[in-house]
């Protein structure tokens, strides 16, 4: 593909609930990739059956931190998450097998 569409999953306690219990996992995403482009994007990189996909654009946020030589402030940058929601009986490996 010309762009890069699907950058990381997002592991977090909200994600992994959605997960077990709608079968949606979440990605960073590009923030110029559309919903067909992202469906393309993961059906192809899992071979897996995408029912539905939402989008959410978070806002970039400002953050502050206290150093020696006094308070340097700055912004984390926006982006772009993907609700992902497989068809039933379907899953994604995101951390491959792991072997116990």
């Amino acid at each position: 593909m010309a762009k890069q569409i699907i950058y990381k999953p997002v592991v977090s306690e909200k994600s992994e609930k959605m997960t077990s219990k709608s079968n949606k996992y979440t990605f960073i995403v590009n923030k110029d990739a559309n919903k067909i482009e992202i469906k393309k994007a993961i059906e192809e990189m899992f071979s897996t059956n995408v029912v539905a996909v939402n989008t959410a654009v978070m806002p970039s946020t400002p953050k502050a931190r206290n150093t020696k030589s006094g308070v340097v402030r700055g912004r984390i940058s926006a982006f772009k998450k993907a609700y992902i929601t497989l068809a039933e009986g379907e899953e994604i490996e995101i951390f491959g097998a792991i072997e116990e």
